[in-house]
């Protein structure tokens, strides 16, 4: 983020037609360089955009214990910036806050902050195992929710066919592509040699570390 602040003030200064966009979870909106970046972005004028998504969970931490104030977007106003708060889900929503927030940055030479409000139905990543964190319950109702708002690709295929603009035979196609590329790309990366364990200390350092060279030994 503090980078996106420094690429954003670059462009300002330069009088560029370009805007610097640094994309983030609600979780690193906890970390200490966020409110550095936005002070200096604020403060300088820098053509930067902070797009948050707010997804409930910082991995493990649930938004509860992340913050009692009114999310991310206020976060942007306190700083002297214009913000908004749109549906995530949705990328007609997005897309228009985006284009708007890009028009308004370069125009006005000041950033902007975005937060879109989404869930995270699944786990953060292959590592982890969101039903240690999560209850039934709780997923249950955002299942339910899901259900009754469709997901944001559902959303979108049904606002397409409603506009006779894809057919169910195209939407079958570009799916079943989209399988077998992925299969395709993990069966080639299954037959890709691992590296030697010592591949993991080179190309790191200049001079490796005495605390480095003791972990390799």
């Amino acid at each position: 983020m503090p980078q996106a602040s420094g690429a954003g003030y670059n462009y300002r200064i330069q009088g560029q037609d370009r805007i610097a966009v640094t994309f983030f979870g609600e979780g690193a909106a906890s970390e200490g360089d966020f409110h550095s970046a936005l002070n200096f972005a604020a403060t300088l004028r820098a053509q930067t955009l902070f797009y948050c998504r707010n997804n409930m969970y910082a991995i493990s931490t649930p938004i509860d214990d992340q913050y009692a104030g009114d999310g991310i977007a206020v976060r942007g106003v306190s700083y002297g910036m214009p913000s908004i708060r749109v549906d995530g889900n949705d990328i007609f929503a997005i897309y228009h806050a985006t284009k708007t927030a890009r028009e308004l940055i370069i125009k006005e030479k000041r950033p902007v902050t975005i937060e879109a409000i989404s869930y995270r139905i699944g786990d953060h990543s292959t590592s982890d195992f969101s039903q240690r964190y999560r209850d039934e319950e709780e997923m249950k109702k955002w299942q339910e929710l899901l259900a009754k708002f469709s997901s944001p690709i559902d959303r979108l295929e049904k606002y397409l066919s409603r506009r006779k603009l894809i057919t169910p035979e195209y939407t079958e196609k570009l799916r079943t592509n989209a399988k077998n590329q992925v299969r395709d790309a993990l069966k080639s990366s299954t037959l890709e040699l691992l590296p030697e364990v010592g591949e993991l200390f080179t190309d790191v350092y200049d001079e490796i570390p005495e605390h480095i060279k003791e972990q390799r030994q």
